[in-house]
């Protein structure tokens, strides 16, 4: 990030779990005890509760497709997961090498960072990251 604009404080607001069987999942999570938010979505997707970020349940064929990739074969690069993070700003969206991104980049990690996981993983060299959307909230 440029010099003159903060560095935003990092926090994951939902991580989106690509699942085979909506319905199966969707009964476990709940046996689990996790409260289940905006039922309207019916079995298209389901939101949870965690106290923290928020658990997305979405179909595996519909993530991947999501992301860019084929369903089949799965991609041994892609693990069924997504990470998000909604910004409070436009500035937020900058990377860390001062470029832009936007709904639909791809953006390419260039460094090895074993603080931030990805599934049963860390964030690598190379991994691959769709921008799928810029949500601007308000705070306070």
């Amino acid at each position: 990030m440029s010099p003159e604009r903060p560095v935003p404080a990092a926090k994951l607001t939902v991580v989106t779990l690509g699942v085979s069987d909506m319905r199966r999942s969707i009964a476990f999570y709940g046996a689990l005890g996790f409260a289940r938010r905006m039922r309207a979505t019916g079995e298209e997707v389901a939101f949870f509760e965690t106290g923290g970020a928020v658990l997305a349940l979405y179909s595996w064929s519909r993530l991947a497709a999501d992301a860019a990739l084929a369903d089949r074969p799965r991609p041994q690069g892609f693990c069924g997961m997504t990470l998000a993070w909604n910004c409070a700003s436009e500035q937020e969206v900058e990377l860390h090498d001062g470029t832009q991104a936007a709904i639909g980049d791809t953006v390419i990690t260039r460094h090895n960072d074993r603080r931030l996981r990805a599934g049963r993983s860390w964030v690598r060299n190379g991994n691959r990251w769709t921008v799928t959307g810029v949500v601007m909230i308000s705070r306070g």
